[in-house]
């Protein structure tokens, strides 16, 4: 008999291609680490390596590394590759997000959260509007992230942010502010990645400390294309922007993140009514 999982990873086999062929003013398609992006701390535990095709990024006790994006984009189609920590990497978060700046800032979250050796990394998502946060919602991974290279995206149009593994949306967050509920529409985010020590919450809630003994721990990333608008001079200029402007996605992509939410999502904001024992926030009572 097929097991739920079985019939799970079948059903995910078939990744969802979305063909977002798009004409924009973007960062170039086979996207160089050395072009597209700056190193912006770690004293020498970042590296740019192949000719600006790989980037590595590596904690040890003493430090974490980190890069960001040269351009700011709103609204596009972001990839990036990443291949995670190997190993016993307990206590330490690998962070993949857009964000703008200032206290009213926005931002849309991926954080890999590590674990011990054998157990799934914990994916954390996350989205501020506004400078509010508190939408996260939390997956196992399907697969072992840290034996190859996976993709991970987001589309982010006017109507809606959609999270993105292997071409398979795993979360949708939709333009609800006809109901009252802010929405990321007009501030300019960079790309940004770090790789910390987080071991006060990471891994089983700060129980699992960093075994520094396993250090330097270390991140790949590859594969970096943005199909975006590129905010240049105050404003943001997209030169006939593609598919993924008006993007929605399809009954078949629709039940397959309800596959991953129904077997891998392990929490939902919009489910913890202990945490918000006021009532869940609008757009939880309207999805």
């Amino acid at each position: 008999m097929m097991t739920t999982s079985s019939m799970v990873n079948s059903l995910l086999l078939p990744i969802f291609a979305c063909a977002l062929l798009v004409a924009t003013l973007s960062a170039a398609a086979a996207g160089s680490f050395n072009n597209d992006f700056d190193i912006t701390w770690g004293d020498g535990r970042a590296k740019i390596l192949n000719n600006g095709q790989l980037l590595t990024l590596s904690l040890d006790k003493a430090s974490g590394s980190g890069f960001q994006s040269k351009s700011e984009y709103l609204f596009g189609k972001i990839d990036m590759q990443l291949k995670l920590v190997p190993g016993n990497s307990a206590g330490t978060v690998t962070a993949y997000y857009l964000s703008s700046q200032g206290p009213t800032h926005d931002e849309i979250d991926f954080e890999f959260l590590g674990n011990l050796s054998g157990d799934p990394y914990t994916l954390h998502t996350n989205v501020f509007t506004q400078g509010k946060g508190n939408r996260e919602m939390q997956f196992k991974l399907w697969f072992d992230p840290t034996k190859d290279f996976h993709t991970y995206s987001v589309i982010w149009n006017p109507q809606q942010i959609i999270f993105m593994v292997d071409g398979t949306p795993i979360r949708v967050f939709r333009n609800l502010e006809t109901r009252g509920v802010s929405f990321p529409k007009s501030q300019a985010m960079r790309i940004y990645s770090s790789l910390w020590n987080a071991d006060d919450w990471a891994t089983r809630g700060g129980l699992i400390k960093t075994d520094w003994n396993n250090a330097p721990f270390t991140a790949s990333y590859q594969g970096f294309n943005a199909d975006a608008c590129v905010w240049i001079g105050g404003g943001s200029r997209c030169s006939g922007a593609g598919t993924w402007m008006d993007y929605e996605m399809d009954v078949t992509s629709q039940k397959r993140m309800s596959s991953v939410q129904s077997n891998y999502m392990i929490y939902n904001y919009c489910t913890d009514r202990k945490r918000f024992p006021q009532g869940l926030p609008t757009e939880c009572t309207i999805n």
